[in-house]
């Protein structure tokens, strides 16, 4: 099972970015999807998740600003990031959790927020 995420990068404070994460390499079902972060130092953290009916959950401090959508036919999610803060600088993972066999994570994928 493989989880490939892109689309990390460097972008200036207001800016947008678009994550992506495509899992391969298994048939069984996808329940939740969903993406993390971990900021040097911290705990990594919950950004958003998305059910298999598109019930969404966004961490307070990106509510308004990330949307989070799943398209089950390619088998990925994606992170729509718009006015970027600084204090969203982090190492992004993606997580699927699959039917049978439970959670994957990627490889994870920085982004960074310039002042």
């Amino acid at each position: 099972v493989q989880l490939q995420a892109s689309g990390g990068g460097l972008v200036q404070a207001g800016g947008s970015l678009r994550l992506s994460c495509a899992a391969s390499g298994t048939a069984f079902s996808i329940n939740n999807m969903g993406w993390y972060r971990q900021a040097p130092g911290k705990q990594r953290e919950l950004v958003a998740t998305i059910t298999a009916r598109g019930r969404t959950i966004y961490a307070d401090s990106v509510k308004g600003r990330f949307t989070i959508s799943r398209f089950d036919a390619e088998r990925t999610v994606s992170l729509q990031m718009n006015s970027l803060k600084p204090e969203d600088t982090a190492v992004y993972y993606c997580n699927v959790n699959f039917e049978f066999i439970g959670d994957r994570w990627g490889q994870g994928t920085q982004v960074t927020v310039s002042s």
